[in-house]
């Protein structure tokens, strides 16, 4: 019998992929099945993004590549967020990963052990929780509440704090609520950091350019007080619909980029090299692709919300961001995690129950509008078919 370390016995996993599994395996027996679970734009990477992977795979970029990232692609990060937001970064502190997931991996490996605390938001990305508990350290839940918007609030977060807390994680724009905090509520988070100089932040910020009815990101990079203990987490997955290319980038405060240096060397050694370059085409190229897909699911998301608040039993608020809807289901007497299930197996529509988010997720399902208009209207009316005919299951 193997012996694994109890750490294992912790360690969780993203719903979403399971849900994504069985709707996959649905769909092969002959089912329609709609699926609003998956949170990955729907849309092609721009083809001169594939072209420059082309490219560089003829031009003989074949090996190794320094474990941080080339250096062309760690200037042109550090170009695009002194662009964007006016912040100085050097490119000695950027570090391309595969994918976003990494920087969640190594910044929560690196402050979290037995006797600590790590603050996250719930409901928030799974992998957050799954992974402070793989560590050994306490979860702190900071509640993301409807009535906020979605948003977090400074003055709740900064309660949490105690003098075991060693990492606050921080989410916005949000999943799986489409919430976007405004920059007043920030100032005010940061200013109440001053009193907790122990405390690094984590910001998950990989939605960055998908905010709506002028809503403005407000990065974390541009507070200069915080960036000694700022891990920033960015990529290409959902700008640039680039999921499976496995690219992501993260910004690291000096003291801690050369230990996240040597978990690279120690785990994946460096990103796939022409994937690389396809990274640099999509930052240094044109953004056409990524304006028409912001604004697609802008009108998706529209539609979204106007169909929800019509289905008997369920309210939604309007997302100020990313590409999810968070309906809350309570008046339906449906359980979360119940209605999901019962609405893939029985109306073919995949959703992700909220609990799967965090335990503040109860009440709620995730609907991700990263599927055509045509597919969000057809799962739609099937959902009001099943909820004005369907008995709420026990």
């Amino acid at each position: 019998m193997l012996d694994l370390v109890p750490a294992f016995a912790r360690i969780g996993e993203e719903n979403a992929f399971a849900v994504l599994a069985r709707a996959t395996d649905l769909a092969r027996q002959g089912r329609d099945i709609i699926n609003l679970g998956i949170g990955q734009p729907d849309f092609a990477t721009p083809g001169h993004i594939v072209e420059a992977a082309i490219k560089a795979l003829r031009d003989g970029q074949h090996g190794y590549t320094p474990a941080t990232g080339i250096l062309p692609l760690r200037e042109a990060v550090a170009a695009d967020v002194h662009r964007r937001f006016g912040a100085e970064v050097s490119p000695e502190r950027v570090m391309v990963v595969p994918g976003g997931k990494v920087t969640m991996f190594m910044a929560i490996l690196m402050f979290g052990q037995p006797g600590v605390e790590i603050l996250y938001p719930d409901p928030g990305f799974p992998i957050y929780r799954s992974m402070i508990e793989f560590t050994g350290a306490t979860p702190i839940p900071v509640p993301i509440r409807e009535e906020n918007g979605f948003a977090f609030s400074a003055d709740e977060t900064l309660s949490l704090i105690t003098p075991r807390t060693r990492l606050l994680i921080i989410n916005s724009p949000a999943n799986p609520t489409g919430g976007v905090t405004p920059k007043a509520e920030i100032d005010k988070l940061v200013a109440g950091l001053a009193r907790f100089p122990r405390v690094a932040l984590m910001s998950d910020e990989i939605y960055d350019q998908m905010t709506y009815d002028g809503e403005a990101h407000c990065s974390l990079l541009t507070y200069p007080e915080i960036r000694d203990r700022l891990i920033l987490l960015n990529g290409w997955s959902k700008t640039y619909a680039m999921t499976g290319w496995r690219m992501g980038w993260s910004i690291w405060p000096e003291k801690a980029y050369e230990a996240a240096r040597k978990l690279a060397v120690n785990s994946f050694s460096c990103v796939n090299a022409p994937a690389q370059w396809a990274g640099l085409a999509a930052l240094t190229g044109p953004q056409d692709d990524v304006h028409r897909m912001v604004a697609e699911f802008d009108r998706r998301r529209k539609a979204v919300v106007e169909g929800l608040n019509a289905l008997p039993g369920v309210s939604a608020i309007t997302p100020k961001g990313a590409f999810y809807a968070f309906p809350n289901i309570s008046q339906t007497g449906w359980k979360a995690k119940k209605l999901a299930s019962a609405l893939l197996e029985k109306a073919g529509i995949a959703t992700i129950g909220g609990p799967d988010f965090g335990v503040h997720g109860e009440g709620y399902i995730r609907l991700s509008y990263a599927n055509s208009l045509e597919n969000i209207e057809r799962a739609l009316a099937r959902m009001g078919e099943f909820l004005a005919t369907e008995k709420a299951a026990a």
